[in-house]
């Protein structure tokens, strides 16, 4: 059997990185480079990176339009072949970083990811998620390669609001799950190939991280201090997510939240936010052991991730629209397929339910 994991060239994180760092590492990889900024890394951070970058490499400044879309792709691959860049750098948050690395594969340009926030595991990534202008989930677009440098910088995730942080723990908090089906059913992962061992240990690590100091980094954060523990969830919300998710596959906790995007109700919260609901249903549509579940929900409620439908903007959902999640969640191509349990459209519903019932009983 042959099996196959990815991972980014280079990661760097720690204290002022931006500042200490950036400047020297772009001028590694190209002589001019698009700064693809999100509206509030623009605001915040320029300052600071324009500091980095002189004196090292030439630079132009963009601010992205706020959805990772094919439209906004094409804009900024015509500006980067207008300007002559060589390198596309990635800052702020998931949608800003997934349409760096986009524009970076069409073009065959080094690509280097600045998260602003460890809201999710799309940095370190060869993956970008593709939605409509409007918001709604479109595919997956599966890159040629990995970043080339992915550099976080802890002062400035820690300057965030708290629920952003909390959110990339919702999306850390499927790896290791998502994983183990795949490896149980001999899924692929995002190569078509099996994960090699370390990508499972990876991903069960990250759980391991998450219960461990999840709800002292989030007290961290919401102090904008970074200490230890804030230092170790970003690394797993950001890096052990990403190599976890990445080499060990994905499953139906990602289906069931691309299945939410199609409900207007959701747009609203963020997109770890509605991966936990899909990790507390995929537990009930995988028969998880009660123990299980019952740490998961109490992770959850620790750290204040949603465990109700209620949470994700859905009190008052239909079983109609719930039954339109769940097939969107089973269509063709989708991950959830690579689960070892019975899944069509009446599986995933009663588990979307069971999910929130339960989070309801609890509270």
């Amino acid at each position: 059997m042959i099996t196959t994991a990815l991972f980014p060239n280079r990661y760097i994180q720690g204290f002022n990185a931006i500042e200490n760092c950036l400047g020297q590492e772009l001028a590694r990889l190209g002589r001019k480079a698009l700064l693809l900024e999100s509206p509030s890394a623009h605001k915040n951070l320029s300052a600071i990176i324009e500091k980095s970058l002189t004196g090292n490499i030439e630079f132009t400044i963009d601010v992205f339009n706020r959805e990772c879309c094919d439209e906004e792709i094409a804009r900024i691959s015509t500006l980067v072949k207008a300007e002559h860049i060589d390198v596309i750098v990635g800052i702020g948050g998931g949608k800003a970083i997934d349409t760096a690395k986009a524009v970076a594969a069409e073009l065959n340009h080094p690509c280097v990811v600045v998260p602003t926030l460890a809201s999710t595991d799309a940095p370190c990534s060869a993956l970008s998620v593709i939605y409509t202008p409007t918001g709604e989930f479109k595919r997956y677009f599966v890159l040629p390669r990995n970043p080339d440098l992915v550099l976080v910088d802890s002062n400035v995730i820690a300057k965030a609001p708290a629920r952003f942080l909390v959110a990339g723990m919702g999306d850390a908090l499927a790896t290791w799950f998502e994983a183990e089906d795949c490896r149980q059913s001999k899924a692929g992962n995002m190569t078509g190939r099996p994960g090699p061992i370390s990508a499972f240990a990876l991903a069960e690590f990250c759980f391991d991280v998450l219960l461990k100091y999840g709800v002292q980094a989030k007290n961290a954060c919401e102090q904008n201090i970074v200490t230890p523990a804030l230092e170790h969830v970003i690394e797993a919300n950001t890096l052990l997510s990403g190599l976890g998710f990445e080499s060990g596959g994905l499953s139906a906790a990602h289906s069931i939240h691309n299945g939410f995007t199609a409900l207007e109700a959701t747009h609203d919260y963020w997109h770890g936010e509605k991966v936990s609901i899909g990790t507390l249903a995929m537990l009930m549509l995988i028969d998880s052991d009660p123990n299980m579940i019952e740490t998961v929900y109490a992770f959850c409620e620790s750290v204040g991730l949603p465990t109700t439908l209620a949470e994700i903007g859905l009190a008052n959902v239909s079983d109609e629209d719930l039954m339109k999640v769940a097939t969107l969640a089973c269509a063709e191509g989708e991950s959830i397929h690579n689960s070892p349990a019975e899944v069509n459209p009446n599986t995933v519903f009663a588990a979307i339910k069971a999910a929130n019932a339960e989070g309801l009983r609890r509270k």
